[in-house]
């Protein structure tokens, strides 16, 4: 803890771009899965294909990826952007996942009722479907957020800045206060994004608040 109080301007300019590291790759993750996701979620063989390659680049270990990233993109192994891409890859893996999971969730009455009144598939998956599916998705878009802030620290060991610094620094220094700190600001940090993701699924889905008052009154 001391040395947390002693360099609280440096450890926050680390966390800032350890945030930068993470949540990037979330929100492109997310523009990638949401309607690749949706696109296959009423199509058995697309989907299985989709789950089996999105399992597949999960289970890559992620200093693997971060050493065949640059060749192949023509980087620098401790450039930013190599973990940027990287983390994309494993969100938008588990996001591919999450989304037909999510849109399973929606009764067939509602879609065949929004089929019933003219609604076309884009129409009907933005403004039904995917609202609906959202109490789910918000699940696990709170387990791609705590990853990303996890594993952002893994870029320490090859160069690329983030709160992993103060797990290699520390041990190379054998000065364990400095890995303390490391570890309590990436744990305050996923607890706050879970905590944000799990707020603003909730104001995205009032019904469900309105659902557990009824529930909660007719007990």
């Amino acid at each position: 803890m001391r040395y947390l109080i002693d360099n609280f301007a440096e450890v926050m300019a680390i966390t800032r771009t350890h945030l930068v590291l993470a949540l990037v790759p979330l929100l492109l993750g997310l523009v990638i899965a949401v309607p690749i996701g949706a696109l296959v979620a009423g199509n058995r063989w697309a989907r299985r294909i989709i789950t089996t390659l999105s399992s597949l680049a999960y289970t890559i270990p992620s200093l693997a990826l971060f050493v065949i990233i640059p060749p192949l993109l023509g980087i620098s192994m401790i450039d930013p952007l190599n973990v940027i891409i990287a983390l994309t890859v494993y969100s938008a893996a588990l996001l591919l996942i999450a989304v037909p999971m999510a849109l399973d969730t929606v009764p067939d009455s509602v879609i065949d009722a929004a089929d019933a009144i003219g609604f076309g598939r884009l129409r009907r998956t933005v403004t039904v479907d995917m609202p609906l599916a959202l109490p789910v998705f918000t699940a696990s878009l709170r387990v791609v957020v705590v990853t990303n802030i996890a594993m952002v620290s893994v870029g320490a060991l090859i160069g690329v800045g983030g709160l992993g610094k103060l797990f290699t620094q520390g041990y190379q220094r054998d000065y364990p206060d400095q890995i303390v700190a490391g570890i309590i600001v990436t744990l305050v940090l996923a607890l706050i994004f879970d905590r944000l993701v799990f707020l603003l699924g909730t104001l995205a889905t009032p019904w469900t608040r309105a659902d557990a008052r009824v529930k909660g009154a007719r007990s």
